[in-house]
Protein backbone atom coordinates (compact mmCIF):
# COMPACT_ATOMS: atom_id res chain seq x y z
CA UNK A 1 0.00 0.00 0.00
CA UNK A 2 1.43 3.61 -0.73
CA UNK A 3 0.25 5.75 2.13
CA UNK A 4 0.55 9.30 0.12
CA UNK A 5 -1.70 7.77 -2.94
CA UNK A 6 -4.35 6.58 -1.11
CA UNK A 7 -4.56 9.46 0.98
CA UNK A 8 -4.15 11.87 -2.13
CA UNK A 9 -7.32 9.55 -2.89
CA UNK A 10 -9.23 10.75 -0.24
CA UNK A 11 -8.28 14.32 -0.40
CA UNK A 12 -9.25 14.90 -3.70
CA UNK A 13 -11.24 17.80 -4.22
CA UNK A 14 -10.94 18.78 -0.50
CA UNK A 15 -9.87 22.34 -0.56
CA UNK A 16 -9.78 23.28 3.28
CA UNK A 17 -6.80 23.31 5.44
CA UNK A 18 -5.54 19.76 6.81
CA UNK A 19 -3.07 21.14 9.44
CA UNK A 20 -3.34 24.13 10.93
CA UNK A 21 -0.24 25.58 12.39
CA UNK A 22 1.33 28.55 14.22
CA UNK A 23 2.90 29.30 11.10
CA UNK A 24 0.80 28.40 8.76
CA UNK A 25 -2.33 26.43 7.11
CA UNK A 26 -1.47 23.49 4.68
CA UNK A 27 -3.92 22.12 1.91
CA UNK A 28 -3.46 18.06 2.10
CA UNK A 29 -1.92 18.37 -1.04
CA UNK A 30 0.04 21.06 -0.25
CA UNK A 31 1.92 18.89 2.45
CA UNK A 32 3.27 15.86 0.00
CA UNK A 33 4.34 17.96 -2.82
CA UNK A 34 5.62 21.35 -1.37
CA UNK A 35 7.89 20.27 1.12
CA UNK A 36 11.35 18.74 -0.63
CA UNK A 37 13.41 17.05 1.66
CA UNK A 38 16.40 15.26 0.44
CA UNK A 39 15.98 11.31 1.35
CA UNK A 40 18.25 10.35 -0.82
CA UNK A 41 20.67 8.64 1.77
CA UNK A 42 17.93 6.48 2.78
CA UNK A 43 17.09 2.82 2.26
CA UNK A 44 14.58 0.70 2.17
CA UNK A 45 14.60 -1.12 5.77
CA UNK A 46 16.06 1.54 7.41
CA UNK A 47 15.57 2.75 10.64
CA UNK A 48 14.84 6.36 10.84
CA UNK A 49 15.05 8.68 13.85
CA UNK A 50 12.69 11.57 13.08
CA UNK A 51 13.18 14.23 15.34
CA UNK A 52 10.28 16.55 15.22
CA UNK A 53 6.46 17.87 15.65
CA UNK A 54 2.94 17.89 14.69
CA UNK A 55 4.27 20.61 11.99
CA UNK A 56 4.36 20.29 8.29
CA UNK A 57 7.33 19.15 7.48
CA UNK A 58 7.60 16.46 10.21
CA UNK A 59 4.39 14.88 8.91
CA UNK A 60 5.53 15.48 4.99
CA UNK A 61 8.79 13.08 6.27
CA UNK A 62 6.31 10.72 8.14
CA UNK A 63 4.32 9.68 5.73
CA UNK A 64 7.43 9.03 2.71
CA UNK A 65 9.08 7.20 5.37
CA UNK A 66 6.19 4.99 5.15
CA UNK A 67 6.03 5.17 1.21
CA UNK A 68 9.80 3.82 1.43
CA UNK A 69 9.24 0.92 3.97
CA UNK A 70 11.64 2.51 6.76
CA UNK A 71 10.91 1.78 10.57
CA UNK A 72 10.23 5.37 11.90
CA UNK A 73 11.69 6.36 15.25
CA UNK A 74 8.87 9.42 15.94
CA UNK A 75 11.21 11.56 18.54
CA UNK A 76 10.98 15.59 19.97
CA UNK A 77 13.11 17.86 20.95
CA UNK A 78 11.87 17.24 25.11
CA UNK A 79 13.79 14.03 25.00
CA UNK A 80 17.09 15.11 23.49
CA UNK A 81 18.55 14.02 26.62
CA UNK A 82 17.52 10.43 26.27
CA UNK A 83 18.53 10.42 22.47
CA UNK A 84 21.34 8.37 22.46
CA UNK A 85 19.84 5.61 24.47
CA UNK A 86 17.15 5.76 21.99
CA UNK A 87 19.57 5.53 18.43
CA UNK A 88 20.98 2.53 20.49
CA UNK A 89 18.05 0.68 21.58
CA UNK A 90 16.50 0.69 18.22
CA UNK A 91 19.39 0.01 16.01
CA UNK A 92 19.02 3.57 14.21
CA UNK A 93 20.63 3.72 11.04
CA UNK A 94 19.40 7.22 10.15
CA UNK A 95 18.79 10.43 11.65
CA UNK A 96 16.61 13.24 10.26
CA UNK A 97 16.53 16.50 12.48
CA UNK A 98 16.11 19.96 11.43
CA UNK A 99 17.52 20.68 8.22
CA UNK A 100 19.98 17.53 8.28
CA UNK A 101 19.69 13.90 7.18
CA UNK A 102 22.78 11.68 8.42
CA UNK A 103 23.54 8.03 8.70
CA UNK A 104 24.23 6.65 11.88
CA UNK A 105 27.13 3.51 11.59
CA UNK A 106 26.74 0.23 14.10
CA UNK A 107 27.29 -3.25 13.26
CA UNK A 108 23.77 -4.48 15.35
CA UNK A 109 20.83 -6.67 13.89
CA UNK A 110 17.68 -7.41 15.22
CA UNK A 111 15.17 -10.49 14.33
CA UNK A 112 11.78 -8.03 14.28
CA UNK A 113 13.38 -5.94 12.56
CA UNK A 114 14.44 -8.63 9.88
CA UNK A 115 11.09 -9.60 9.41
CA UNK A 116 9.88 -6.36 8.60
CA UNK A 117 12.31 -6.02 6.00
CA UNK A 118 12.23 -8.96 4.39
CA UNK A 119 8.20 -8.20 4.10
CA UNK A 120 9.06 -5.22 2.86
CA UNK A 121 6.78 -3.73 5.44
CA UNK A 122 7.25 0.04 7.39
CA UNK A 123 7.25 0.29 11.02
CA UNK A 124 6.63 2.23 14.05
CA UNK A 125 8.93 2.38 17.10
CA UNK A 126 7.54 3.65 20.27
CA UNK A 127 9.47 4.51 23.49
CA UNK A 128 7.50 3.33 26.75
CA UNK A 129 7.34 5.81 29.36
CA UNK A 130 9.88 4.29 31.72
CA UNK A 131 8.30 4.63 35.10
CA UNK A 132 10.29 1.23 36.04
CA UNK A 133 13.47 0.97 34.59
CA UNK A 134 14.71 2.01 31.25
CA UNK A 135 12.20 2.88 28.48
CA UNK A 136 11.63 0.08 26.04
CA UNK A 137 11.47 -0.10 22.15
CA UNK A 138 8.09 -1.15 21.74
CA UNK A 139 7.83 -2.37 17.45
CA UNK A 140 4.93 -2.08 15.00
CA UNK A 141 4.63 -3.27 11.41
CA UNK A 142 2.95 -0.32 10.26
CA UNK A 143 1.08 -2.35 7.28
CA UNK A 144 -1.05 -4.04 10.35
CA UNK A 145 -1.22 -0.59 12.45
CA UNK A 146 -2.23 1.52 9.65
CA UNK A 147 -5.33 -1.04 9.05
CA UNK A 148 -8.13 -0.08 11.31
CA UNK A 149 -7.70 4.00 10.37
CA UNK A 150 -9.17 3.06 6.74
CA UNK A 151 -12.55 2.17 8.30
CA UNK A 152 -14.23 5.83 7.65
CA UNK A 153 -15.77 7.16 10.66
CA UNK A 154 -16.51 10.93 11.63
CA UNK A 155 -14.16 13.57 12.55
CA UNK A 156 -13.78 16.76 14.50
CA UNK A 157 -11.62 19.81 14.51
CA UNK A 158 -9.19 18.42 16.68
CA UNK A 159 -6.00 20.09 18.88
CA UNK A 160 -3.12 17.64 18.64
CA UNK A 161 -2.37 17.98 22.50
CA UNK A 162 -0.57 14.41 22.66
CA UNK A 163 2.79 14.91 21.70
CA UNK A 164 4.72 13.22 18.11
CA UNK A 165 6.50 10.25 20.06
CA UNK A 166 3.01 9.14 21.69
CA UNK A 167 0.57 6.89 20.24
CA UNK A 168 -2.35 8.94 21.29
CA UNK A 169 -0.55 11.93 19.54
CA UNK A 170 0.18 9.61 16.33
CA UNK A 171 -2.99 8.23 16.99
CA UNK A 172 -5.13 11.52 16.10
CA UNK A 173 -3.07 12.97 13.26
CA UNK A 174 -4.07 9.29 12.01
CA UNK A 175 -7.57 9.26 12.01
CA UNK A 176 -7.45 13.20 11.27
CA UNK A 177 -5.61 11.76 7.61
CA UNK A 178 -8.31 9.14 7.16
CA UNK A 179 -11.02 10.91 7.90
CA UNK A 180 -10.52 14.49 5.92
CA UNK A 181 -10.52 16.07 8.94
CA UNK A 182 -8.77 19.39 10.51
CA UNK A 183 -5.52 19.12 13.03
CA UNK A 184 -4.70 22.18 14.84
CA UNK A 185 -0.89 22.30 16.07
CA UNK A 186 -1.09 24.16 19.27
CA UNK A 187 1.41 27.66 19.82
CA UNK A 188 2.20 26.10 23.02
CA UNK A 189 1.20 23.44 25.85
CA UNK A 190 0.09 25.56 28.46
CA UNK A 191 -3.09 26.19 29.60
CA UNK A 192 -3.49 29.58 28.69
CA UNK A 193 -2.44 28.92 24.94
CA UNK A 194 -4.63 25.88 24.94
CA UNK A 195 -7.43 27.45 25.72
CA UNK A 196 -6.77 30.60 23.54
CA UNK A 197 -5.73 28.13 20.20
CA UNK A 198 -9.24 26.58 21.14
CA UNK A 199 -10.96 29.82 20.88
CA UNK A 200 -8.92 31.25 17.53
CA UNK A 201 -9.33 28.13 15.52
CA UNK A 202 -12.90 26.83 16.46
CA UNK A 203 -11.88 23.50 18.38
CA UNK A 204 -14.47 20.98 18.63
CA UNK A 205 -11.97 18.17 20.05
CA UNK A 206 -9.66 18.67 22.66
CA UNK A 207 -7.68 15.12 23.68
CA UNK A 208 -5.46 15.72 26.43
CA UNK A 209 -4.93 14.43 30.07
CA UNK A 210 -5.68 14.30 33.30
CA UNK A 211 -3.15 16.04 34.70
CA UNK A 212 -3.56 18.99 31.98
CA UNK A 213 -7.11 19.08 32.90
CA UNK A 214 -6.35 19.17 36.85
CA UNK A 215 -4.28 22.06 35.61
CA UNK A 216 -6.73 23.51 33.95
CA UNK A 217 -9.28 23.28 36.94
CA UNK A 218 -6.73 24.99 38.97
CA UNK A 219 -6.10 27.84 36.48
CA UNK A 220 -9.28 29.64 37.17
CA UNK A 221 -9.90 30.01 33.60
CA UNK A 222 -12.72 27.50 33.67
CA UNK A 223 -15.86 27.68 32.89
CA UNK A 224 -14.73 31.96 31.54
CA UNK A 225 -11.82 31.00 29.08
CA UNK A 226 -13.25 28.07 27.46
CA UNK A 227 -14.92 28.64 24.32
CA UNK A 228 -18.27 27.48 23.12
CA UNK A 229 -17.10 25.73 20.25
CA UNK A 230 -15.29 22.81 22.15
CA UNK A 231 -17.69 19.67 22.44
CA UNK A 232 -15.99 16.79 23.53
CA UNK A 233 -12.83 16.76 25.69
CA UNK A 234 -11.03 13.57 25.98
CA UNK A 235 -8.75 11.87 28.24
CA UNK A 236 -6.35 9.28 28.58
CA UNK A 237 -3.00 8.38 29.32
CA UNK A 238 -2.65 7.87 32.93
CA UNK A 239 -5.75 7.57 35.89
CA UNK A 240 -8.60 10.19 36.54
CA UNK A 241 -9.40 10.84 39.69
CA UNK A 242 -13.04 11.26 40.20
CA UNK A 243 -12.76 14.65 41.95
CA UNK A 244 -11.29 16.27 38.97
CA UNK A 245 -13.77 14.95 36.15
CA UNK A 246 -16.62 15.90 38.96
CA UNK A 247 -15.46 19.60 39.34
CA UNK A 248 -14.98 19.77 35.25
CA UNK A 249 -18.59 18.58 34.34
CA UNK A 250 -20.32 20.47 36.69
CA UNK A 251 -18.32 23.73 35.36
CA UNK A 252 -18.55 22.86 31.61
CA UNK A 253 -22.20 20.84 31.38
CA UNK A 254 -22.23 21.18 27.77
CA UNK A 255 -19.21 19.40 27.11
CA UNK A 256 -18.81 15.98 26.71
CA UNK A 257 -16.00 14.31 28.44
CA UNK A 258 -14.38 10.82 27.19
CA UNK A 259 -12.50 8.52 28.52
CA UNK A 260 -9.89 6.94 26.22
CA UNK A 261 -7.72 3.99 26.82
CA UNK A 262 -4.86 2.06 25.16
CA UNK A 263 -1.16 1.83 25.37
CA UNK A 264 2.43 1.55 23.15
CA UNK A 265 2.01 -2.02 23.00
CA UNK A 266 -0.94 -2.28 22.04
CA UNK A 267 -2.26 0.76 20.25
CA UNK A 268 -5.66 2.75 21.69
CA UNK A 269 -8.50 0.62 21.80
CA UNK A 270 -12.03 1.60 21.08
CA UNK A 271 -14.04 2.36 24.62
CA UNK A 272 -17.30 3.77 25.40
CA UNK A 273 -17.57 6.08 28.74
CA UNK A 274 -20.76 5.15 30.81
CA UNK A 275 -21.75 8.21 31.46
CA UNK A 276 -19.54 12.11 31.19
CA UNK A 277 -18.95 12.21 35.04
CA UNK A 278 -18.10 8.28 35.24
CA UNK A 279 -14.48 6.39 35.38
CA UNK A 280 -16.29 3.16 34.16
CA UNK A 281 -15.92 2.52 30.43
CA UNK A 282 -16.64 -0.46 28.20
CA UNK A 283 -13.53 -1.65 26.59
CA UNK A 284 -13.47 -3.75 23.61
CA UNK A 285 -14.34 -3.06 19.73
CA UNK A 286 -13.80 -4.94 15.97
CA UNK A 287 -10.37 -7.15 16.92
CA UNK A 288 -9.90 -6.88 20.86
CA UNK A 289 -10.83 -9.12 23.27
CA UNK A 290 -10.10 -8.47 27.57
CA UNK A 291 -10.54 -11.11 30.60
CA UNK A 292 -9.98 -10.40 34.15
CA UNK A 293 -7.54 -12.31 36.34
CA UNK A 294 -7.73 -11.65 40.15
CA UNK A 295 -9.09 -7.92 39.60
CA UNK A 296 -6.45 -7.37 36.61
CA UNK A 297 -7.08 -6.55 33.12
CA UNK A 298 -5.68 -8.82 30.13
CA UNK A 299 -6.16 -7.86 26.41
CA UNK A 300 -5.83 -9.54 23.08
CA UNK A 301 -5.45 -7.06 19.94
CA UNK A 302 -4.82 -7.96 16.53
CA UNK A 303 -3.01 -4.36 16.15
CA UNK A 304 -0.05 -6.00 18.99
CA UNK A 305 3.21 -4.93 18.43
CA UNK A 306 5.46 -7.30 17.29
CA UNK A 307 7.45 -7.08 20.11
CA UNK A 308 10.35 -5.23 22.15
CA UNK A 309 13.72 -4.47 20.33
CA UNK A 310 15.25 -4.08 24.00
CA UNK A 311 13.28 -6.38 25.91
CA UNK A 312 11.68 -10.12 26.46
CA UNK A 313 8.34 -10.16 25.00
CA UNK A 314 5.28 -9.62 27.43
CA UNK A 315 2.53 -11.44 25.68
CA UNK A 316 1.92 -15.09 26.57
CA UNK A 317 1.90 -17.93 24.27
CA UNK A 318 -1.90 -17.18 23.39
CA UNK A 319 -1.15 -13.63 22.68
CA UNK A 320 -2.98 -11.95 25.59
CA UNK A 321 -1.22 -8.98 27.02
CA UNK A 322 -1.35 -8.32 30.91
CA UNK A 323 -1.87 -4.74 31.30
CA UNK A 324 -0.94 -4.51 34.95
CA UNK A 325 -4.41 -2.41 35.54
CA UNK A 326 -6.39 -3.73 38.86
CA UNK A 327 -9.98 -2.89 37.40
CA UNK A 328 -13.78 -3.09 39.48
CA UNK A 329 -16.32 -4.47 37.47
CA UNK A 330 -19.93 -2.92 36.95
CA UNK A 331 -22.10 -5.03 34.56
CA UNK A 332 -19.87 -4.97 30.91
CA UNK A 333 -18.59 -1.84 32.42
CA UNK A 334 -14.91 -1.26 33.79
CA UNK A 335 -13.15 0.78 35.99
CA UNK A 336 -9.47 1.42 36.57
CA UNK A 337 -7.95 2.12 39.97
CA UNK A 338 -4.55 1.65 39.77
CA UNK A 339 -1.48 -0.13 38.89
CA UNK A 340 -0.37 -3.09 40.47
CA UNK A 341 2.60 -1.43 41.73
CA UNK A 342 0.66 1.03 43.24
CA UNK A 343 -1.16 -1.56 45.82
CA UNK A 344 0.13 -0.37 49.35
CA UNK A 345 0.16 -2.90 52.15
CA UNK A 346 0.09 -1.44 55.38
CA UNK A 347 0.51 -4.98 58.41
CA UNK A 348 -1.00 -7.18 56.10
CA UNK A 349 -4.15 -4.43 55.30
CA UNK A 350 -3.98 -4.10 51.22
CA UNK A 351 -5.05 -0.46 49.15
CA UNK A 352 -4.69 1.46 46.66
CA UNK A 353 -2.65 4.89 46.18
CA UNK A 354 -5.45 6.30 44.27
CA UNK A 355 -7.91 5.45 47.47
CA UNK A 356 -5.52 8.14 49.24
CA UNK A 357 -5.47 10.60 46.40
CA UNK A 358 -8.87 10.62 45.64
CA UNK A 359 -9.62 12.13 49.10
CA UNK A 360 -6.58 14.33 49.45
CA UNK A 361 -7.51 16.20 46.24
CA UNK A 362 -11.44 16.91 48.11
CA UNK A 363 -9.40 18.86 50.76
CA UNK A 364 -9.41 22.78 49.21
CA UNK A 365 -6.61 24.95 47.90
CA UNK A 366 -5.09 21.33 46.85
CA UNK A 367 -3.55 21.12 43.38
CA UNK A 368 -1.82 18.31 42.96
CA UNK A 369 -1.19 14.99 45.36
CA UNK A 370 1.10 11.82 44.82
CA UNK A 371 0.69 8.54 47.51
CA UNK A 372 3.23 6.35 47.49
CA UNK A 373 4.41 3.30 50.35
CA UNK A 374 7.63 3.10 52.34
CA UNK A 375 9.14 0.23 53.31
CA UNK A 376 9.05 -0.10 57.26
CA UNK A 377 10.20 -2.31 59.49
CA UNK A 378 7.32 -3.52 61.77
CA UNK A 379 4.29 -2.97 59.09
CA UNK A 380 6.15 -3.68 55.93
CA UNK A 381 5.20 -0.52 54.81
CA UNK A 382 3.58 2.80 55.79
CA UNK A 383 2.12 5.43 53.10
CA UNK A 384 3.67 9.05 52.51
CA UNK A 385 2.23 12.15 50.63
CA UNK A 386 3.59 14.82 48.63
CA UNK A 387 1.12 17.91 48.28
CA UNK A 388 1.12 20.70 45.96
CA UNK A 389 -0.98 23.39 47.56
CA UNK A 390 -2.37 25.89 44.95
CA UNK A 391 -0.94 29.03 46.63
CA UNK A 392 1.20 29.91 49.73
CA UNK A 393 -1.86 29.08 51.64
CA UNK A 394 -0.62 25.53 52.76
CA UNK A 395 -1.99 24.02 55.49
CA UNK A 396 -0.53 20.91 56.07
CA UNK A 397 -2.07 19.98 59.70
CA UNK A 398 -5.27 20.68 58.35
CA UNK A 399 -5.05 18.60 55.58
CA UNK A 400 -3.56 15.57 58.04
CA UNK A 401 -6.68 16.20 60.25
CA UNK A 402 -9.06 15.73 57.51
CA UNK A 403 -7.65 12.71 56.25
CA UNK A 404 -7.62 11.00 59.54
CA UNK A 405 -11.26 12.13 59.89
CA UNK A 406 -12.17 10.48 56.04
CA UNK A 407 -9.69 7.55 55.92
CA UNK A 408 -9.25 4.59 57.46
CA UNK A 409 -6.42 4.39 60.15
CA UNK A 410 -4.04 2.43 58.66
CA UNK A 411 -4.34 4.72 55.29
CA UNK A 412 -3.31 8.05 56.91
CA UNK A 413 0.04 9.13 55.83
CA UNK A 414 2.77 9.26 58.55
CA UNK A 415 4.70 12.55 56.49
CA UNK A 416 3.17 14.85 54.52
CA UNK A 417 5.89 17.11 51.93
CA UNK A 418 4.85 20.08 50.58
CA UNK A 419 6.83 20.60 46.88
CA UNK A 420 5.82 21.01 43.66
CA UNK A 421 5.11 17.51 42.08
CA UNK A 422 6.73 17.18 38.41
CA UNK A 423 4.95 16.63 35.12
CA UNK A 424 6.58 14.89 32.54
CA UNK A 425 6.66 16.39 28.98
CA UNK A 426 3.59 14.30 28.01
CA UNK A 427 2.23 16.04 30.96
CA UNK A 428 2.06 13.41 33.66
CA UNK A 429 2.88 13.42 36.74
CA UNK A 430 6.26 12.06 36.93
Amino acid sequence: MNIINLLNEIWDQVDYPFIIHPTKSVKFSELTTDFNFDLSIVKPGDVVALIGDFNPISISLFLKLIDLKTIIVPLTEDTKNEHEYFFESANVDVIIQSNSCLRRNHNKNNGLIEQLRIAHHAGLVLFSTGTTGRPKAILHNLSIFLKKFQTPRPTLRTLNFLLFDHIGGINTLLHTLFNKGVVIVPEARSVEKILNDCYRYEVELLPTTPTFLRMMLMSGMIPSKVPKCLKIITYGTERMDQPTLDALCELLPDIEFRQTFGMSELGIVRVKSEARNSLYMKVGGEGVEIKIIDNVLHIRSQSKMLGYLNAESSFDSEGWYNTKDIVECKGEFIKVVGRITEVINVGGLKFMSSEVERVALEYPNVSFVKVYGKTNPITGQHLELIVEFKDSHSDKAGLLNFLKQKLQSHMVPRRIIIENIKIGHRFKKN
